[in-house]
């Protein structure tokens, strides 16, 4: 057996599983989180606006609802002390009741509900699993391992835009889907239910660090300033891109491919995380990502064909994993010991604009939205310049 899959901290057992096997539970878990859980309404919300009489309006609201409930989530996870596995175990759960329920016959109140629960267990599992990370792969000394398991948004992403493809293809209306969702979330959850163990040892020591002590600084400030706009800036097309699609193509089915497209491009850079940062460092990524997203988020405002949205859907989709994972990294840079405060509140910042987002959508359509937030996310990338050594 290579000795790279053993932990190299001492004191610790050979575990069952090694760490890729581990890695890709991680990498399934927070595909249901994220692409079922948080994003799953994307590439429905064109069979809804068809086939269950939801207008654009009523859709943006459902997305501030589960946006809110990820805000919710993640405060809540600061203060309400578990086992990374028990939450992880829980949020899955929860994830795959509230999906099969929106097949059910319910008004559009029971929506706002539905979608506002599984927003705050997607919360619940993306840090839970975070945590659970930090507990069993970083004895590895592996970055590949983590960029492994984060490369789950985007594959989760990809495989519920490729089922609701399919499903619209076939003729299925809107309910099916959110039953299709909820079975595939089920059976990929019992798949990893067994996976996410923890040594009582490894347990304390992915506990919450202390938040007292952070220095609120101009780099602190600015971090959550920008990691705020970046949450504002990509999440209508993230809310929005299929529905862009179809009105760009004029309703022909190609228009399924623009999400299937930005889970792959969003998994495939994760992968590259770790080599890029070591080139690059945290924030000069930030920076070159986010005018990236910016110029992707304006192209199908000037001319939305089929180009400019398939564009947006690579230049979004690659980068917006990107930009969070070397964010974070840059949170913990700055802040140090009491990196978890200065995370907790980016993540504040960042649910924040993604439930403004949204709401910018009118019945006229996307321009004037996709133009605000292509101005905000590069007005971010200029405020990453700072005259402190960058990393």
């Amino acid at each position: 057996m290579d000795t790279r899959d053993l932990p190299l901290s001492a004191g610790h057992a050979p575990a069952a599983a090694g760490p890729v096997a581990k890695a890709l539970a991680g990498l399934v878990a927070l595909a249901v989180a994220m692409g079922i859980g948080r994003f799953a309404f994307t590439p429905v919300l064109p069979m809804m606006l068809q086939d269950a009489g939801l207008s654009l309006a009523g859709g943006g609201l459902l997305a501030s609802a589960n946006y809110l409930g990820y805000l919710l989530g993640a405060l809540s996870a600061m203060v309400i002390p578990t086992r990374p596995e028990r939450a992880i175990r829980f949020g899955l759960l929860a994830i795959a009741a509230s999906t099969l329920a929106m097949a059910a016959p319910l008004p559009y109140a029971g929506w706002l509900v539905l979608r506002l629960l599984a927003g705050m267990a997607s919360a619940w599992v993306l840090i839970s699993v975070s945590a659970w990370c930090l507990g069993t792969l970083a004895a590895y000394q592996r970055p590949f391992l983590n960029s492994l398991v984060f490369a789950g948004v985007g594959s989760g992403i990809a495989a519920a835009g490729l089922l609701c493809m399919l499903l619209v293809a076939a003729g299925w209306h809107s309910t099916a889907a959110w039953a299709a969702l909820g079975v595939l979330a089920t059976l990929a959850s019992l798949a990893v239910w067994r996976s996410f163990r923890l040594p009582p040892a490894a347990a304390a020591a992915t506990a919450p660090a202390a938040a007292a002590g952070l220095r609120w600084n101009g780099e602190a400030l600015r971090l959550v300033l920008c990691y705020g706009i970046f949450g504002f800036g990509y999440i209508i097309p993230a809310t929005f891109l299929p529905v862009m699609a179809k009105t760009a193509l004029a309703g022909s089915p190609a228009f399924g491919w623009s999400w299937p497209v930005f889970g792959f491009a969003a998994a495939l850079s994760t992968l590259c995380v770790a080599a890029l940062v070591a080139r690059f460092g945290n924030r000069r990524l930030w920076r070159a990502s986010q005018l990236v997203m910016a110029v992707g988020v304006l192209l199908p405002a000037l001319r939305p064909n089929l180009f400019t949205v398939f564009v947006a859907a690579l230049c979004v989709g690659g980068t917006f994993m990107v930009i969070t994972l070397a964010a974070l990294q840059e949170g913990k840079r700055v802040a140090g010991a009491n990196a978890t405060v200065l995370i907790a509140a980016m993540t504040s910042a960042f649910a924040a604009g993604q439930i403004i987002g949204p709401l910018t959508v009118g019945q006229d359509g996307f321009s004037g939205a996709l133009t605000l937030a292509a101005g905000m996310l590069a007005a971010g990338a200029l405020l990453l310049f700072s005259s402190t050594r960058e990393h």
